[in-house]
């Protein structure tokens, strides 16, 4: 009797328990292969991986102004990363974060926009929290769909994040163009106390980072501490179990959707009111999905997610210089960033199972 070739290959068995130590060591392996990895496709690019390396790793900390541009893009990512992390462990998986940070920059603008006279320090307050409810509201809709008719929300939430882009082109291309903005799709420039107040005295780094490490400690206590985040936790662990329980799953994913499109759209909003100033096209970056590596890179822990926005925002400030300084196109830094992901999710697997050989007695009879 011939037996399969398969049943000669190893396979995944989970561990019993998960070592501490290699749990935590798991990110920091990925981000070396993965900087080893991109290190090797730069010299096939023809690019010098020294130059590379300098530029991605270490000049974002050789001076305070690019360290200070780091900080300012680790308050978006740290946002919306907590928000996600919250619905990942619930299992319920948003990853149209893009769509719903594009809807808080559209809602929040709309104050300096209807109201350019306007003045008074209650403006960036409420373009805050304008926006948070226009990200919520989004996510909603995918909340809907996947309560009320069981789509996917991987899906949903996906393609309503290019429906949102279609509909800030819409905007800026139409009713909320600057009619002196020379043709440029951009809203007016924002009235001074539609701007979120400076954190540090000469750079851009403003109160939103404050907010955003004020919502990561929020994140921890809903986790860690409250029954409705440990309702959540079950839920993604254990659904029969916490449907047994009485736990309602329909209500676990409209929380965890509307936390996660609430944080991208107080992301969404504090991006125009401070950095920029305006509504522009430009607004969508890419945070919403580099918020989702981010995510898993910290492990889903909010103490984690914090190291891990610093990371990415390194890589955001690094890339930029590495496109000046070593000529590197924009699609290696999206691959730098995937392959990270890619080597950390490798690496967790590991982590939590083990190669198991077939037993001898598998094999065949002599």
């Amino acid at each position: 009797m011939s037996i399969p070739v398969f049943a000669f290959l190893p396979g995944l068995v989970r561990r019993e328990r998960a070592s501490l130590a290699a749990t935590l060591l798991a990110p920091l392996g990925a981000l070396l292969v993965a900087i080893v990895l991109n290190l090797g496709l730069y010299m096939v690019m023809g690019r010098n991986p020294l130059a590379v390396l300098h530029a991605m790793v270490l000049e974002p900390f050789l001076s305070w102004a690019s360290f200070s541009e780091v900080l300012l893009k680790t308050g978006p990512l740290l946002l919306i990363a907590q928000g996600l992390a919250i619905g990942f462990r619930a299992k319920v998986f948003n990853i149209g974060a893009e769509g719903q940070f594009i809807l808080g920059a559209i809602f929040a603008s709309a104050i300096p926009i209807w109201f350019p006279q306007a003045t008074g320090g209650w403006i960036w307050p409420a373009m805050l929290l304008l926006g948070a409810i226009g990200g919520a509201l989004w996510a909603s809709i995918t909340a809907f769909w996947r309560v009320r008719l069981n789509a996917n929300e991987i899906l949903v939430s996906l393609m309503l994040s290019l429906v949102a882009a279609q509909f800030l082109y819409y905007l800026l291309l139409g009713p909320w163009k600057d009619p002196n903005g020379f043709n440029f799709p951009q809203s007016v420039m924002f009235q001074y106390d539609a701007m979120v107040p400076t954190l540090i005295t000469g750079t851009r780094v403003n109160v939103s980072l404050l907010i955003a490490l004020a919502w990561s400690v929020a994140a921890w206590v809903f986790m860690q501490k409250s029954f409705i985040g440990y309702k959540l936790q079950v839920g993604g662990l254990a659904p029969r179990a916490a449907g047994y329980a009485g736990f309602n799953e329909g209500w676990a994913i409209w929380l965890s959707l509307l936390i996660g499109g609430f944080a991208a759209g107080l992301a969404g909003a504090a991006e125009v009111a401070g950095p920029l100033g305006q509504l522009q096209r430009s607004i969508s970056t890419g945070y919403g999905y580099a918020a989702i590596i981010v995510a898993y890179i910290g492990g889903l822990h909010p103490i984690g997610i914090v190291i891990s926005s610093v990371v990415m925002a390194v890589i955001y400030i690094g890339g930029d210089n590495a496109m000046v300084s070593a000529n590197l196109p924009i699609a290696a830094v999206r691959v730098f960033q995937g392959s990270l992901l890619l080597a950390y999710l490798i690496a967790v697997a590991f982590v939590r199972y083990r190669l198991e050989w077939p037993h001898a007695a598998h094999r065949s009879p002599s």
